[in-house]
């Protein structure tokens, strides 16, 4: 079969011999805009490196050696549910094909140890995947490169979103111990309707008509859980049932959630340039949030001191706001809420007393044997002066 014609991009100058030579093999392919084909970047190299003599030999980038029963983007994307287009798996370069591969959540490569899909069930170690640590390197360059940040020693833990909500997290060593760390999250099951997640139990008829109540009265409402228990997606579905006429104001770090709603407007932090400036955190995007006149004030998740601009924000009359936080169990909550508002400077009455009057429903959700729930809905209550709560 004749291999496609390529556009090559216009070369830069010779790299330098003391870089390893998967950076430089990254940085070559960084320079094309669109997402090529796994099977199209090595012959990229060959032509750019045929055509510039001056240009060193090239090294194998990171295309991993796998089995032919590789499944396509295309001929898997069916069994996909959250809209992901083919041209956004693209981006994914030669993981594509396994993100493709029926309902996958997450990816985890782990250096040249492999790499992990989770399907819904928990991580499974992929063996049709082979690649050392310099490809994995450079894949992770590449990815990184492709959300518009970078990732290099001095930057060497970088989060992106790559086309509508697909999110990337690299580790470079030496911050990684155990060689480069790429995790990729996908957003399956984006855009569902509550009822549709009802469906899928991820909530009884109760919970559902609980929360489908609290969006309609525009209660403020905290989604909680740990990590991959869902509560992304419970959000975008609640925020999907907010009137069409609402304009809702999102704040994300890295941007991935997506709402079935005709008026979206999405602000997404800025990390650091290379000299260490220019940095935009979610608490900066907040005061200019509620410049934008929003009806819902939305925070995708509260890591830092941003807490203390919702927390203000939700008690100075922004009714109908969410957000999601961390969190082991419902009795947890109010201990996290503390701690991140200590990284504010709020002590712990302040936080107590602001958030008991900002939040009117906690929903935790949780995940068991590969299933997403809604385990318990709470509401905040005051325990002397310290922060308490009690299932609804």
């Amino acid at each position: 079969m004749p291999r496609p014609f390529v556009a090559v991009p216009s070369w830069e100058p010779p790299p330098d011999p003391e870089r390893p030579a998967a950076e430089a093999c990254g940085d070559a392919l960084m320079t094309t805009a669109s997402p090529w084909a796994p099977e199209v970047r090595p012959y990229l190299v060959e032509r750019a490196v045929s055509e510039r003599a001056d240009v060193a030999p090239p090294v194998e980038c990171a295309r991993p050696r796998v089995a032919a029963s590789r499944p396509s983007v295309a001929d898997a994307l069916g069994a996909t549910a959250g809209g992901i287009t083919p041209d956004e798996l693209a981006l994914l370069g030669p993981l594509a094909g396994y993100a493709a591969s029926g309902p996958v959540t997450d990816l985890f490569l782990n250096g040249e140890r492999g790499l992990w899909v989770d399907r819904g069930a928990g991580p499974e170690h992929e063996p049709s995947w082979s690649a050392d640590e310099s490809e994995v390197r450079a894949l992770a360059i590449q990815l990184i490169a492709r959300g518009g940040r970078h990732v290099d020693e001095a930057t060497p833990a970088v989060d992106v979103r790559l086309g509508r909500g697909i999110r990337v997290h690299a580790v470079l060593p030496p911050l990684s111990s155990s060689g480069t760390l790429v995790s990729v999250r996908i957003p399956r099951i984006a855009d569902f309707p509550l009822a549709a997640l009802a469906k899928a139990g991820m909530l009884d008829g109760d919970q559902e008509a609980a929360l489908r109540r609290a969006v309609s009265e525009r209660r403020n409402i905290l989604v909680t859980g740990a990590g991959g228990t869902g509560k992304t997606t419970l959000l975008g579905a609640l925020l999907g049932e907010a009137g069409p006429k609402e304009r809702i104001v999102l704040l994300e770090d890295v941007a991935e959630l997506r709402i079935s709603h005709p008026h979206i407007v999405s602000l997404e932090a800025r990390q650091a340039n290379l000299e260490g400036s220019g940095r935009i955190g979610l608490d900066v995007l907040l005061r200019e949030a509620l410049r934008m006149r929003p009806d819902r004030l939305v925070v995708g998740e509260c890591r830092g001191p941003e807490l203390r601009e919702l927390l203000a924000a939700l008690n100075t009359g922004h009714d109908g706001g969410a957000g999601t936080l961390h969190a082991n169990s419902l009795d947890d909550v109010p201990a996290r809420l503390e701690a991140l508002g200590s990284t504010a400077g709020m002590s712990p009455d302040a936080v107590a007393r602001q958030a008991v009057s900002a939040f009117d429903l906690v929903v935790h959700l949780e995940r068991h044997d590969g299933r997403r729930r809604v385990r318990q809905i709470g509401r905040f209550e005051l325990d002397g002066a310290r922060l308490g709560i009690a299932p609804c």
